[in-house]
């Protein structure tokens, strides 16, 4: 699964409400809605932004707060192919899993914003195409490359009725 896109960078401890605000996801559950507003609190204008595949790309502690899925889910309505952060908080992670946004555990350091960036999933590299710099990402297990081509947890039941490895 190869995803392009470019580089929206954010800092450490970036929590669900910074993702969604809960202003926000206690009054609608219409997430279209919602990606109206993703990032608005640390980026005004990220919605109006981002591209279809584009990334975020955050420092350490990526999701922490709230175990709701709405954060997750926001970011994909809203355009965003993958998630890149030195460390994400578990339950954010597993949740993005299961809604179908890739997370990627990488060294985001050597990425600025505006970056035009290439992650492969299966072979587990990031490349920074306007760097010139090749690197590493942590591996996804094959159970979790499948449910995100699947397209999240949801549809890989539907699909096969159970966890097909």
């Amino acid at each position: 699964m190869e995803l392009r896109g470019k580089a929206h960078c954010f800092g450490n401890d970036v929590n669900t409400d910074y993702i969604i605000s809960g202003k926000y996801k206690f009054k609608t559950l219409d997430m279209k809605e919602l990606a109206k507003h993703v990032m608005e609190d640390l980026d005004p204008d990220f919605a109006e932004r981002v591209q279809p595949g584009d990334f975020v790309v955050a420092g350490s502690n990526f999701g922490c707060g709230s175990s709701r899925e709405q954060a997750p889910l926001a970011l994909l309505n809203a355009g965003v192919g993958a998630v890149l952060a030195k460390s994400f908080a578990r339950i954010f992670y597993r949740n993005a899993i299961n809604t179908g946004l890739p997370v990627v555990v990488c060294d985001t350091g050597l990425i600025d914003a505006g970056d035009e960036l290439v992650v492969d999933l299966e072979s587990g590299m990031l490349k920074n195409v306007t760097q010139g710099k090749k690197i590493p990402v942590q591996p996804l297990p094959p159970i979790m490359l499948k449910i995100l081509s699947d397209g999240g947890l949801a549809e890989h039941f539907r699909k096969y009725g159970n966890f097909n490895l």
